[in-house]
């Protein structure tokens, strides 16, 4: 069981210890009903197990059995596997079966992420960003999926509950810039331009097909501003934005992301704000301050 995803579980309560005490027992039904052997669990990922198969055939496949600890996040397994669906392997990895009642996925297997194939920083972030390109679809009014705006609103109200739960880890100012850019995402939504969106893109999500492109895995699914996505590679890889003249650095990412993919460098620079003090207090709350505290510093750094 990968450290990070034991930890979530155990900071989780009766929900946690519960999923933790049945997955011996989930897995070995999933084996059997998806006829699959299955082998080692992957060491990333924090949100739920995930583990190398092979079919009967002998086909290299993967088993996730997700995390669900409130109705919330089960579903966002949903969600989820409607995303992968609409996009049809275009861009992200193929889902073979699903099963709601554990939640659980059987999915194709990919080569190593970006991470592990040791790429640097700036080649990680433009191979997500050209990713990205291949994935956003625009989908038509059927779709059950939240929208940009929804999410907006949803992590305004995650923020402010987080940080007064968690006894305040950042300056009010943090909070309130958050907010004030959620604000102005949510009325920027427009469903005329809007696309669907991953989600959680960043270089762990980015697998290797094997022909020099990529797919993402873990699809959150939302219609949104492809600025959205770039959120996440916003977020993440702190280090070097804490090396150097912060805000600089960090405004810089976000012009260079916006150019790659044609989108607002403003646009990217909120939504990343907001993902970054949002993931800096998840962390905080799932897995201890040395996991979340960077991300508030390079926010706090950006005032």
């Amino acid at each position: 069981m990968p450290e990070l995803v034991r930890r979530r579980a155990l900071s989780n309560g009766v929900a946690g210890q519960r999923w933790l005490t049945s997955l011996p027992e989930v897995v070995a039904a999933l084996s059997k009903q998806w006829d699959v052997t299955v082998g080692s669990p992957f060491d990333s990922g924090t949100a739920g197990y995930v583990a190398e198969a092979a079919g009967p055939s002998g086909r290299a496949c993967v088993v996730k059995v997700a995390m669900p600890l409130d109705m919330d996040e089960h579903d966002a397994f949903l969600r989820s596997v409607t995303a992968h669906r609409l996009a049809a392997g275009r861009g992200c990895v193929v889902v073979l079966d699903s099963d709601a009642s554990v939640p659980a996925m059987l999915m194709e297997r990919l080569g190593p992420n970006l991470a592990e194939l040791g790429f640097d920083v700036d080649r990680i972030l433009e191979t997500v960003a050209t990713t990205l390109t291949s994935f956003w679809r625009p989908l038509d009014a059927t779709h059950s999926l939240p929208t940009g705006a929804d999410k907006a609103q949803w992590l305004a109200s995650y923020i402010v509950a987080t940080w007064t739960e968690l006894g305040e880890p950042c300056s009010s100012q943090v909070v309130e810039r958050a907010i004030g850019y959620c604000d102005r995402r949510a009325a920027a939504f427009d469903p005329g331009t809007a696309v669907l969106v991953h989600g959680d893109a960043h270089g762990w999500n980015t697998l290797a097909v094997g022909d020099g492109t990529f797919k993402f895995v873990d699809v959150e699914g939302l219609v949104s501003e492809p600025a959205h996505d770039l959120s996440v590679a916003m977020r993440e890889y702190n280090q070097p934005l804490l090396e150097g003249a912060t805000a600089r650095l960090t405004r810089d990412r976000a012009e260079m992301l916006a150019n790659w993919c044609d989108v607002d460098p403003i646009a990217v620079w909120e939504w990343g704000f907001i993902e970054r003090v949002s993931t800096g207090l998840a962390n905080i709350r799932d897995f201890g301050t040395d996991q979340g505290a960077p991300f508030l510093d390079v926010a706090q750094r950006c005032l």
